[in-house]
């Protein structure tokens, strides 16, 4: 079994390096597994592909700036039977990889963590347990960890490309039907939660934030096939 690391990048110099050196430290849970690395640079116009290559990944480019494409790009490159796609302002631990393993092994077709921010205010800890929540009564997958077979991904057609945001949510519930119809399980890890920044929290204010989920929500998620509605995702703040 051959696991792929897909990471979708957009001007993320920054924060990079430092997910790339973490996956390379998680993978020695992986002992004599084969895997590889795979950094999807969507349009950057920073050192992101640069620092990519330095730290020995595989380097795909995807000219349209869209998440969804930019995983898909990643995964068309991958040649591992399961796909980890994971964000680049994130760290997963040897500990979560190592449940990834075992939850393949007991038979999961896909599954997702829990996360934990990398700031401990109050303020963080409220929405990330929230999410937390709802990630696991619902098992609908953070964006920033999605582990899932190749096979079904591809069956699938991999993440939507008519959606802006919520894309892995989209993903999750056709994963889940999926699972049903062949007696399977998507879980979401818990044990051991994956590490994200809290950037966001710091670029955008509360309004901000609280503005485009009030709009996904009174549209019936059609915003979220729109660009500029979707802009905390493609302005380019970083």
């Amino acid at each position: 079994m051959k696991l792929s690391i897909v990471i979708p990048a957009y001007n993320e110099e920054k924060l990079l390096g430092a997910t790339l050196d973490c996956i390379h430290s998680a993978t020695a849970s992986l002992h004599d597994r084969e895997w590889e690395l795979v950094v999807c640079d969507n349009n950057s116009t920073d050192r992101t592909a640069d620092i990519a290559r330095e730290r020995g990944a595989m380097v795909v480019f995807e000219a349209l700036n869209q998440i969804s494409r930019a995983r898909n790009t990643g995964a068309a490159a991958a040649t591992g039977d399961w796909l980890i796609f994971v964000d680049a302002d994130s760290q997963p631990s040897p500990a979560l990889l190592q449940d990834v393993l075992t939850s393949i092994e007991a038979g999961a077709i896909a599954g997702g963590s829990t996360v934990a921010s990398d700031d401990p205010s109050l303020v963080m800890r409220v929405p990330v347990a929230l999410w937390n929540a709802i990630s696991r009564m619902t098992r609908w997958a953070a964006g920033s960890f999605i582990f899932c077979e190749a096979r079904v991904f591809r069956e699938l057609g991999g993440f939507s490309q008519d959606l802006y945001a919520a894309e892995e949510i989209d993903l999750s519930i056709r994963l889940k039907r999926v699972a049903r119809r062949q007696g399977r399980r998507m879980v979401i890890l818990h044990r051991h939660p994956l590490l994200t920044s809290a950037r966001k929290a710091h670029l955008y204010s509360a309004r901000e934030m609280t503005g485009m989920m009030l709009r996904a929500l009174f549209t019936g998620g059609r915003s979220l096939r729109d660009k500029k509605s979707c802009y905390a995702w493609y302005d380019g703040r970083r």
